[in-house]
């Protein structure tokens, strides 16, 4: 192992280093290897056969779980673990992930996207990073403490979801409407995407998701009098459409800093010995690679256009348009971002709501996260701990709706040249094995205190 991954699992129990290395890198192969691809609607078979396999690895050490289905094979899996020894009197511990993971086109790949070759150090796959790498650490960890007998402070609460690169409707959020009574004892939660580590200069900092920006994917539509193609027309939805589009992609949305990003900046201006100028803060923070527009993107409220449909002629003028729009809003501020839309679209665009969830935040404060932060010393001294907000979502926001407490904390120490954000959904997704292996020990040690 090389130094930067730091030693090996013998402080984790009766299971040798080798055998603890291969369990957590052939777990997240074979998750790999699971094509669970979501395309946002219809079926998605992959996640009943995911959910199948994490089953049977917790059935082989003795802990049964349950699975449920919003529709057939979108399938979200519970398991209860109290381990002999836990305290029982304590809420269990909610840790959670999903099998779905965005589609990939294998043209564009060096390797098979599902076949979660191993090469270089490197598990390859979609999900290797998002995040299949955090559900094979949570089943390797949880599996070997099942199997030499070490039980967790308090009970787990494992819950792997369907359908969260949708937005969870058929996943954490139908779960959660429908079976408050898994999550209902929980008050605190950890899963994506956080605890991984970020060097700057001479510094590793690791980043917690302690807040995201909440949802609103918009549907617009612009009404207006059909006609030939050759005519003047003065109520021309494609025109109203377009201009109301040109406006929103061009607005240049107000600086917002919440606590967690003010915090965050604070740690990269004592890393870099610069002050960062909110306004020029995406510029400014180049030298940290492709998390930078990670970080413009939390600084406002965002909203992007993505699709424009419109018409079925050359020749004809049609009587409507319609556009989609990704929106996200700080925490907050989410009145703001809805009535700046309205301002925007003008007379002629209205937009209705295709999907709309909250925000999420909470402190960077409590006995959870000196937990983490103890945990990630242990195993890199060297660790700086610093909250953050996220520009995407999770399944934070449904288990929040019921009061769970939810963190981003899924640790990895990664190579310093490895430009991590840039795999969520990219092409080459690729995890370290040493990291995978960082993971687990981080998790082990945190599990013996949360």
């Amino acid at each position: 192992m090389s130094g930067w991954a730091g030693a090996g699992w013998a402080k984790m129990g009766v299971m040798s280093e080798t055998l603890a290395i291969d369990e957590v890198t052939e777990l997240c192969r074979d998750l790999i290897r699971i094509d669970t691809s979501n395309y946002g609607r219809g079926e998605s078979a992959g996640e009943r056969k995911a959910a199948e396999y994490i089953a049977a690895t917790l059935d082989e050490v003795g802990i049964t779980s349950a699975l449920y289905e919003s529709e057939p094979r979108r399938t979200t899996l519970v398991a209860h673990w109290e381990p002999e020894g836990c305290d029982t009197s304590l809420p269990p511990l909610l840790l959670h992930g999903h099998t779905d993971v965005v589609p990939a086109v294998a043209a564009d790949w060096q390797v098979d996207p599902f076949a979660g070759e191993l090469r270089d150090g490197y598990v390859w796959g979609r999900g290797a990073v998002d995040m299949k790498d955090f559900d094979a650490i949570m089943l390797a960890v949880i599996r070997e403490r099942a199997r030499s007998g070490r039980p967790t402070r308090r009970p787990i609460r494992l819950i792997i979801a369907a359908d969260e690169e949708a937005g969870g409707r058929l996943g954490s959020g139908w779960l959660a409407e429908h079976h408050p009574d898994t999550i209902a004892d929980c008050s605190e939660a950890i899963g994506e995407v956080g605890g991984f580590s970020l060097t700057v200069e001479d510094r590793r900092l690791y980043l917690i998701q302690v807040a995201e920006k909440g949802i609103a994917w918009l549907n617009l539509i612009a009404d207006g009098r059909a006609g030939h193609g050759s005519f003047r027309n003065d109520d021309n939805a494609v025109t109203s459409l377009a201009e109301a589009v040109s406006r929103i992609g061009n607005h240049r949305w107000p600086v917002r800093i919440h606590p967690a990003q003010r915090a965050f900046l604070d740690a990269i201006e004592d890393a870099l010995g610069i002050e960062i100028n909110a306004d020029t803060a995406e510029e400014t923070l180049s030298r940290i690679g492709s998390l930078a527009r990670m970080v413009g993107a939390t600084m406002s409220n965002t909203a992007n256009p993505t699709m424009l449909q419109a018409g079925y002629k050359m020749n004809v003028i049609p009587g409507q348009a319609t556009a989609s729009v990704d929106g996200r809003f700080i925490p907050g501020y989410e009145d703001e971002f809805y009535a700046t839309i309205a301002e925007l679209l003008g007379d002629k665009v209205r937009y209705e709501v295709e999907t709309a969830d909250i925000a999420v935040e909470t402190d960077f404060s409590g006995d959870l996260v000196n937990t983490m932060t103890a945990s990630l010393l242990a195993e890199d001294p060297g660790a700086t701990p610093v909250p953050f907000i996220m520009s995407g979502g999770t399944d934070a926001k449904a288990w929040s709706k019921l009061g769970v407490r939810c963190f981003g904390f899924a640790p990895l120490r990664l190579p310093p040249d490895l430009d991590f954000a840039a795999l969520f959904h990219g092409v080459d997704e690729r995890v370290p094995v040493e990291s995978l292996q960082f993971g687990c020990r981080v998790l082990d040690r945190f599990l013996d205190q949360a």
